[in-house]
């Protein structure tokens, strides 16, 4: 019995974060008709600022489990990477803690409210080695050739124009330094998460790869989701 309670928690937790994301995550109710031109997929809406609590859920690591993540990135100490889509930050202070006192992260978002809830939040735990940019839909504004890594966890498949967002952040990068989406298993249906919020690893490779990227590998870590590496 056991068992069975603990499978039954689990379904549970899984049922909740879809009722979650399907009744007041998103902005919108659905997604628009925009779809990517190369691919074809749909493109999200943008999460809106008013899910900033729920990315800091208690549950989010045992759901996405982001310590491996942050683990199976390898950053070392006095890198410079970017938090593309920072949102609430939560992936942002530990990519923080990672870099140390001598790398230094960029946090970017397009939504002003997110970048305020961020700032307060970094005062709050005192940590000074991130700098906040204000994105626009096209472009991250981040300082060319900069670079060791830079990071995008669930944005990508959000991104309005995201052929335009590649480019930037290609010039972005360092000449070795890696572009990595985590993006939901769109090849996984039993993912709690709607569809034009998931990526296959084919959509993601044809629309990176069609804007000069280099597809490195995925690394399988996670329970719900991608991590895509690619190279400029």
């Amino acid at each position: 019995m056991g068992g069975l309670g603990r499978l039954i928690g689990v379904r549970a937790a899984l049922v909740a974060a879809a009722v979650a994301l399907g009744s007041w995550l998103y902005a919108a109710e659905a997604a628009g008709d925009d779809r990517h031109p190369v691919s074809g997929r749909v493109i999200a809406p943008v999460m809106s600022y008013d899910g900033a609590e729920w990315l800091e859920r208690p549950e989010r690591e045992f759901e996405e489990q982001p310590s491996k993540a942050i683990n199976a990135l390898g950053i070392k100490p006095g890198q410079v990477v970017a938090d593309v889509g920072a949102g609430s930050g939560y992936y942002t202070v530990r990519l923080a803690k990672q870099v140390g006192r001598t790398g230094r992260v960029y946090a970017s978002d397009i939504q002003p409210e997110m970048i305020v809830h961020l700032q307060r939040r970094l005062e709050r735990e005192r940590i000074e080695n991130v700098e906040l940019v204000q994105a626009t839909d096209v472009n991250p504004r981040l300082p060319d050739a900069s670079f060791d890594l830079i990071l995008m966890v669930d944005v990508y498949h959000e991104l309005s124009r995201p052929q335009e967002v590649l480019r930037k952040l290609r010039t972005a990068l360092k000449p070795d330094g890696r572009l990595v989406l985590i993006e939901y298993r769109k090849e996984s249906p039993w993912v709690p998460i709607r569809d034009e919020h998931k990526m296959s690893v084919k959509e993601a490779r044809m629309e990176l790869e069609a804007e000069g990227y280099r597809f490195d590998r995925v690394i399988d870590v996670l329970p719900w989701q991608h991590i895509l590496v690619f190279r400029p």
